[in-house]
């Protein structure tokens, strides 16, 4: 028994230590509307170093931001002022890699969600008590900045210095601070300038050991010229790209040529920084037009996603639609089979369009842009489930709508859809189906939304024309329509069946409806799922990560079928539930059903604005390992694993 309490008394001993040890390393939280920041420690004491190792500790609110060390456009970065503090010198900050944003045509560099700021403070006598009071001053936006004050304070006791319990946090954003590029395989070749006056250019060249994903750059400093956001070429293999930024007009105070510039490079999780002095560009230098090979190729691959759009769950209601187009046709005459489709593919090219449209004012005027987020919207689903009803009743025969005959062709047969009608049909298709992904339509996605306005359109276009496809194919081969049986009595079976699949779509959108405005919550408890999903928090991914675990996210919605069938054919089925389950993987789950700032800036972070999205972490992949818009088991596991080091 004596044993025992010894036992008791020296485990209580040491949580007492650990947690003071936790405590003498981090100053309190300083709270406001935008978040809170604190100061950390990545030692418990001063040892004998003559510097110490900090650590700024921002966790902002969703929607909010703050700047790097060259805000852009406007703002200004985070101000320390140590007056008041004791045995310390002049410190510096190291920045880890910033983010670009761009609101009401500004564009800002900085960051979001959560961030550590290292800080390099000299000792002026080593050995010895520091005593640390911070007074910090930094701007934070969201919809309006508004500049915060905090005051911070940390001692730290002479001693033995030993790793806080924040040392790995801290490492980790120092981790992202850019260096030569060398760890990350990344190798600047050139620093080229073109053009004089406002029609200057300035042109880096880089290639990678691993292909590019979506590479950024930020030039230094602003005082020389300020920089619109860089046009991106790539080479076929994706291994070498060529970035472009204009100078914005009227800014540059001299040649490009005249002084070096340091140029920062950001490539998701990679990143480098370079000082040089550009050189006078080449003739006959490439240059990122919208024809280069990265977009030719993104552009095939958006083709290809569009078409195997029409194959995934999400469209399956707009089949009914499909079918009974097809069937008029049966008997009639080519012209009008092959002028039919390809009415019906300009609607949905039509539509892609539009929503690129729709996607380039978003994006410009700074709010969260992403496919499919009009189903967060309760009036989009309120008229979509008005348009589905109407339909399934028609076809169910309980009331005809009757067309001026202007829009109507009328002949031996009766009256049939004008070419108006299958217009609509295609763009009608389109908006069912954009809660969905799709293999490669991530991708072409997230290339056009992380680009301009010109690839926006070209990429959307593409998609368009890929799920338009099979419509173009009738057209090019009416036979095939026209081998159909004629119309009959038996299309009333059809029109019945048909109608039922759009009046369970006009349910399904309902059920969203009711759940957006309250109404009804929906079934999302532990019991209706074979994994006890836990709420997603970015911190809790990163404190997990640091407690050595495994974290597997998973970015859902209401609306989004192929979410659910991720859910019911991997996610919720053994082996994959069975492996969440047994304690050694943390399962989370965001919930985009509404508009959340915070998910859609989680998923840009990717370089993602649709979902489904998953993404594993663990100790060795503290950056996130992102998978494919289906899963499979195999590739959920293998990510664990991978992510695990086991």
């Amino acid at each position: 028994m004596r044993r025992l309490w010894v036992a008791v008394l020296g485990l209580m001993a040491l949580l007492g230590h650990e947690g003071r040890a936790a405590e003498s390393a981090a100053s309190d939280w300083v709270g406001n509307e935008a978040g809170k920041v604190r100061l950390l420690a990545a030692a418990d004491a001063v040892g004998t170093a003559a510097s110490v190792r900090l650590g700024l500790h921002f966790q902002l609110a969703p929607g909010w931001k703050i700047y790097w060390r060259t805000p852009g456009d406007a703002g200004y970065p985070p101000k320390l002022d140590w007056a008041g503090s004791a045995n310390v010198g002049e410190a510096a900050i190291l920045w880890p890699a910033p983010k670009r944003f761009v609101l009401a045509g500004l564009q800002n560099h900085g960051y979001t969600g959560e961030v550590v700021l290292p800080v390099d403070l000299p000792v002026a006598r080593p050995g010895q008590p520091v005593a640390l009071r911070l007074n910090l001053d930094y701007l934070a936006c969201a919809q309006i900045c508004v500049p915060m004050q905090a005051a911070l304070a940390l001692d730290l006791p002479a001693g033995t210095a030993q790793p806080s319990a924040f040392a790995h946090l801290i490492s980790r954003y120092a981790a992202q601070v850019p260096g030569t590029g060398d760890r990350h395989g990344l190798t600047v070749t050139a620093v080229e300038a073109t053009g004089a006056g406002d029609a200057s250019v300035l042109r880096l060249t880089v290639r990678a050991d691993d292909a590019f994903d979506h590479p950024d750059m930020f030039i230094e400093p602003p005082d020389r010229a300020g920089f619109e956001a860089p046009s991106v070429q790539l080479s076929a293999d994706g291994r070498h790209a060529t970035l472009e930024a204009r100078v914005v007009p009227g800014t540059l105070t001299g040649a490009l040529t005249d002084g070096p510039l340091t140029i920062t490079l950001v490539d998701g999780a990679r990143s480098l920084e370079t000082t040089l002095t550009p050189v006078p560009a080449q003739a006959g230098a490439a240059s990122t037009a919208p024809e280069a090979p990265a977009l030719w190729s993104m552009l095939a691959i958006a083709v290809l996603g569009g078409l195997i759009l029409n194959l995934m769950p999400c469209v399956l209601p707009v089949l009914s639609i499909k079918v009974l187009g097809a069937l008029s046709h049966g008997g009639g005459h080519l012209g009008h089979i092959r002028a039919a489709f390809v009415a019906s593919a300009l609607g949905i090219v039509v539509s892609f369009l539009v929503l690129a449209a729709v996607a380039i004012a978003v994006k410009a005027a700074g709010a969260a842009v992403g496919w499919g987020i009009q189903f967060q919207q309760p009036w989009f689903l309120a008229v979509m489930i008005a348009l589905l009803l109407g339909f399934a009743l028609n076809l169910w025969g309980l009331f005809e709508i009757r067309l001026p005959s202007v829009l109507m062709n009328v002949g031996a047969g009766g009256a049939h859809h004008t070419l108006l009608g299958h217009f609509l049909s295609g763009a009608f298709a389109t908006l069912l189906a954009t809660p969905c992904s799709a293999p490669f339509l991530g991708t072409a996605i997230g290339f056009a939304l992380a680009r301009g306005p010109v690839e926006i359109v070209a990429i959307f276009a593409a998609l368009g024309l890929g799920m338009a496809l099979p419509y173009m194919l009738v057209a090019l081969y009416p036979q095939a329509a026209r081998a159909l049986p004629k119309p009959g009595r038996w299309m009333v079976r059809v029109r019945q069946a048909m109608g039922v699949a759009l009046a369970g779509t006009a349910l399904w959108l309902g059920a969203i409806l009711a759940t957006q405005t309250g109404l009804w919550v929906a079934d999302t408890s532990k019991a209706a799922s074979a994994v006890a999903w836990g709420k997603f928090d970015r911190a809790l991914v990163d404190q997990a990560v640091i407690a050595g675990k495994v974290v597997l996210v998973d970015v859902t919605a209401d609306w989004c079928i192929t979410c659910k069938v991720n859910k019911a054919a991997v996610l919720d089925r053994d082996p994959v539930a069975a492996r969440l389950g047994d304690g050694s993987v943390l399962p989370l789950r965001a919930d985009w059903t509404n508009p959340d700032d915070g998910i859609a800036g989680y998923l840009a972070s990717f370089g993602r604005y649709g979902i489904p999205f998953n993404a594993v972490y663990g100790p060795k992949a503290p950056g996130g390992i992102a998978l494919p818009e289906l899963l499979s088991a195999e590739e959920v596991l293998a990510a664990i694993k991978r992510a695990g080091g086991s």
